[in-house]
């Protein structure tokens, strides 16, 4: 037993923050397949993103850096609340009776509930050093709408959330978090862009999808000049600013005096599992950790990754955004309202399902109700109500942690705990009345929406 053993929870100094984010791009063995113009379908160049996203983004999007310096008035920001606790479910693992070790990664203590901030600070700042005034963007639970909301009131810029409708009206308590951090905030498929009134003429009671909210920020963005569009997920430089969390955790894991054998991510978009996997997945390209698992965990009802297709798709509804290899349902899925938000995306981050193709990291399914009760559980032995979307990571620890017992092994689990669920309590109602119900794969809808992928 070592001097850490019974140790719960690990702290970093601030003097240990990371000052450079990990880019994968030049240390894959395959390089990333390229991104394609919407219109044209040909390869585009940075300056084709350019009505989009600051410069200084662009370039971190196309850059072949192994690492890159995060700015000083970033660090300054996020020196608010990281680096954040990594810590030991003693309780838990006593609950499972396993012999497993299991740690988890806390990013629920940043202000606004989730690991979200990280790269919201980044692209506040990015957007704010060329002179943009106002930025527009989707958020699904709202998650990213509140980091981006908190972002920009720092950096003295308006914030356009178009937020998922399912979302907007299960989810309220994030919308007024958002208005009281100076954004507008509007329920999506909304009445002010051309993709809105499309989807609400075909369906008046559309639930709207992170697809959709994209369609409605990217036209918003294109229609003004002092307006640049940002995302929570997906996009290279987004999976970029995350890595902060995977480099804290690895030197964390170092003070247990245990190396993680399993690490385990909600995956919607693709931004907190990237954030943390890929300091270990540049290690495992290497070859220094070779037998290291990584498990990708997505909502059943939308299971991008498990049941997707590895191809070209838009990462918007409209067709407006570049197109991008990836595992896709199809960008006109019309994922079934759920309670996790944040993992009902169409489409999943290039870099994720390209690791995917690459045999570097494996994906798992799990139903709503057998996340609420992992979360259910983890809540009344480590204390922590954790979001709907980290649930599914506690819920596919559980499961290892379980086959760990029945085969006896004392493995040591690493899961991404991404965000506290405390504007989530509907959600939780829900489960402990025993009203909420596992929702099925539209099989037929994913099929249908696979037919309208472009064709390259």
């Amino acid at each position: 037993m070592n001097e850490f053993s019974q140790q719960a929870i690990f702290s970093l100094d601030q003097r240990d923050l990371p000052t450079s984010w990990i880019n994968i791009l030049p240390d894959l063995p395959v390089p990333l397949p390229e991104v394609l113009h919407p219109q044209t379908k040909k390869p585009m160049t940075p300056g084709d993103l350019a009505p989009l996203f600051p410069k200084a983004l662009i370039e971190q999007e196309f850059s072949q850096e192994r690492h890159i310096e995060i700015p000083k008035e970033v660090l300054d920001i996020l020196k608010i609340w990281r680096p954040t606790t990594l810590h030991r479910a003693f309780r838990l693992e006593k609950a499972l009776g396993t012999p497993a070790r299991i740690f988890y990664k806390y990013e629920g203590s940043s202000p606004a509930g989730s690991h979200k901030m990280n790269t919201a600070i980044a692209q506040a700042y990015y957007n704010k050093e060329e002179g943009i005034r106002r930025l527009t963007t989707e958020t699904g639970a709202g998650q990213w709408g509140s980091s981006l909301a908190i972002a920009c009131a720092m950096f003295d810029l308006e914030c356009m959330v178009y937020m998922v409708a399912s979302s907007f009206y299960h989810k309220p308590y994030r919308r007024y978090m958002m208005e009281t951090w100076g954004a507008r905030c509007i329920p999506s498929p909304s009445q002010e862009t051309l993709a809105g009134k499309e989807a609400l003429k075909q369906d008046p009671a559309s639930p709207g999808s992170l697809g959709l909210a994209i369609s409605e920020a990217v036209e918003d963005a294109l229609l003004r000049d002092d307006t640049r569009y940002t995302l929570g997920s997906v996009l290279n430089h987004v999976l970029l600013h995350q890595t902060i969390i995977g480099q804290e955790a690895m030197a964390q894991m170092a003070m247990t005096g245990f190396e993680p054998d399993i690490l385990i991510g909600c995956v919607g978009g693709g931004s907190n599992f990237g954030g943390l996997v890929i300091p270990f997945v540049r290690d495992k390209i290497k070859g220094e950790r070779a037998d290291l698992r990584i498990i990708g965990v997505e909502s059943s009802s939308c299971p991008t990754l498990t049941k997707g297709l590895y191809a070209y798709d838009y990462g918007d509804v409209a067709g407006l955004t570049p197109i991008l290899k990836m595992f896709t349902l199809g960008h006109r899925f019309m994922p079934p309202p759920s309670h996790s938000g944040g993992l009902r995306y169409h489409g999943m981050a290039p870099i994720v399902g390209h690791l995917k193709t690459l045999d570097l990291i494996e994906a798992t399914a799990i139903a709503q109700r057998e996340a609420f009760e992992a979360g259910i559980l983890f809540a009344r032995t480590e204390g922590t109500i954790s979001a709907p979307e980290a649930n599914h990571a506690i819920a596919a620890t559980i499961r290892e942690a379980m086959r760990c017992k029945e085969n006896n092994e004392a493995k040591t689990i690493l899961f991404n705990l991404s965000g506290h669920g405390h504007v989530d309590m509907v959600a939780y109602e829900q489960f402990l009345s025993g009203k909420l119900k596992d929702i099925e794969c539209p099989e037929k809808e994913i099929d249908e929406a696979l037919k309208a992928l472009p064709v390259i």
